[in-house]
C-alpha cells in the first residue's frame, strides 16, 4: 500500500510523463513567484522586483513552460489593479485556460 506522500509523487510524475498540466502546482509556482510584490499592483512592471529571476523566471508543469515575460505577452493585460497575490494568480490561471494554454 502506498502512503499519501508516495502516491502524490507518483501522480505528479505521471502528469509530467503524460504532459498533463498540474494546475495546483502551477498555481503554487505563481503564488511563490509573485507573493513578494508590493500589493496592490497597478501594472505587470510592479511584479518584476518580486520575481526570483526577473522576467526570465520560468513556470513549468507537464507540457506547459513559460517565462514571466512570455506569460505577460500571452495574457490580455489583466484587470489591474490587483489587491492581492491570490486575486492576480486566479486571473492569470483563468486567462491561461481561456486562451487554451492550459
Amino acid at each position: 500500500m502506498l502512503c499519501d506522500v508516495n502516491l502524490e509523487r507518483f501522480i505528479t510524475a505521471l502528469r509530467h510523463y503524460t504532459g498533463m498540466v498540474d494546475k495546483e502546482d502551477l498555481r503554487a509556482q505563481f503564488v511563490e513567484a509573485f507573493e513578494g510584490a508590493d500589493y496592490p499592483i497597478s501594472s505587470p512592471m510592479d511584479l518584476v522586483p518580486a520575481l526570483p529571476n526577473g522576467p526570465g523566471t520560468k513556470f513549468e508543469s507537464g507540457e506547459f513552460s513559460m517565462t514571466a515575460m512570455e506569460l505577460n505577452s500571452k495574457l490580455g493585460g489583466g484587470d489591474f489593479p490587483y489587491e492581492s497575490v491570490d486575486a492576480f494568480v486566479d486571473d492569470v490561471i483563468a486567462q491561461l485556460e481561456e486562451n487554451g494554454h492550459l
